[in-house]
């Protein structure tokens, strides 16, 4: 919580759930990145947070970007950055938006197999690209699962069919998971890494870049080290696998850039019990799982939550979002403390909020509209 959200929720008032995110922590994450490793180009995650005005002030600072879509890709040059900052950085793209892609001057792709190669190849000749291998994740608060990269022994063969087709083979990438709190994370993957830049110079073929993928977390509940502890352990791992022959490097943090520097303000629509005795309250919000805390999924990221009545005694809640869908609860394997004296209209403060909210909205789930957003 920022004093200027706070002059801004007070003075505007905006009706119904919204998210406002202060500019000022976004540009102080972005130079904290930046301190912290000097040699390694950043490339905000897009899809963590597109606001215009995000993309804007981070194009001006420097960033490039990590784009998702070409919609992603085409939002990123509308901010302001050339096509040599952007990454188009799935691994699963239809041909045509490869062709557009390449089109715009996007000459930097994603792949996990041959055929992706195949296509980059048709409609990108001559692109560079990097294979994304699999990582396990462990200490992640929100692993993420195999549906992106493969086994490290097959990464291999990727790039040197990508080579073998006049692409350039340029890196190899992998994501040690999001909201992950060990600085150790990284060190495994990078072995690996250094191994398949090995088994590739033995085929002839000169690697040069490590996407080291994002990670990077934001502070919920429980404290987290700071991008200086992470920047210190991600270059002594490099240093360690790769010796005097440091690759170029690169990262894409996107929770880690944006996550902090918003607020969802909420309001209480109801509180019930099931049965007359229940010691549990359930309670409410105007905003759920479909209203863009979809990261609430199996309970993975807890936000901090403020109320007015913060003072007083608490008791664990049930809670849940307004939709007429019985997913839409929040917490309830480990209910969330909230006060006792917490009444309906109270407004609550949901913390850390300004990645991954507004991009997992639906449209119109209900009729509910889609969260709005300020950027300040």
């Amino acid at each position: 919580m920022t004093d200027r959200i706070v002059d801004f929720l007070r003075s505007r008032r905006p009706e119904g759930p919204c998210l406002v995110v202060d500019l000022d922590v976004v540009r102080e994450n972005f130079r904290a990145f930046r301190h912290s490793m000097p040699d390694t180009r950043i490339f905000y995650a897009v899809k963590a947070n597109p606001a215009p005005e995000i993309l804007s002030t981070l194009a001006e600072m420097g960033s490039c970007f990590d784009c998702a879509s070409v919609a992603e890709i085409e939002m990123a040059l509308a901010a302001g950055a050339t096509p040599d900052r952007i990454s188009y950085g799935n691994t699963i793209k239809k041909e045509r938006d490869i062709a557009r892609a390449f089109a715009l001057g996007i000459g930097l792709y994603s792949v996990d197999c041959e055929a992706e190669v195949d296509k980059i190849a048709r409609q990108a000749p001559g692109a560079r690209v990097f294979c994304r291998i699999l990582c396990d994740g462990a200490g992640a608060e929100w692993p993420l699962s195999r549906k992106f990269g493969c086994e490290p022994e097959m990464a291999a063969g990727v790039l040197e069919h990508a080579y073998r087709n006049g692409l350039d083979a340029y890196g190899v990438s992998f994501h040690v998971g999001s909201q992950q709190a060990n600085t150790e994370a990284w060190d495994g993957a990078l072995a690996t890494a250094a191994g398949l830049f090995r088994e590739l110079a033995e085929r002839g073929i000169r690697l040069r870049m490590v996407n080291l993928g994002g990670g990077f977390p934001t502070r919920y509940l429980r404290d987290v080290p700071g991008v200086p502890n992470y920047g210190q352990s991600i270059l002594d791992a490099i240093s360690r696998h790769f010796g005097n022959r440091l690759p170029e490097t690169i990262i894409e943090p996107g929770r880690g850039m944006v996550g902090g520097a918003g607020i969802i303000k909420a309001e209480v629509v109801l509180i019930s019990r099931k049965q007359a005795d229940d010691p549990v309250r359930w309670v409410y919000l105007d905003i759920g799982k479909f209203g863009g805390l979809a990261e609430t999924m199996d309970e993975a990221i807890r936000y901090p939550i403020r109320t007015l009545r913060d003072d007083g005694p608490s008791a664990p809640c049930v809670l849940a979002g307004p939709t007429c869908d019985s997913a839409d609860v929040l917490y309830e394997k480990t209910p969330y403390p909230l006060p006792i004296s917490l009444e309906i209209g109270d407004e609550v403060l949901i913390e850390a909020t300004g990645a991954y909210t507004t991009t997992y909205s639906a449209v119109a789930f209900n009729g509910f509209p889609p969260l709005q957003s300020y950027v300040i």
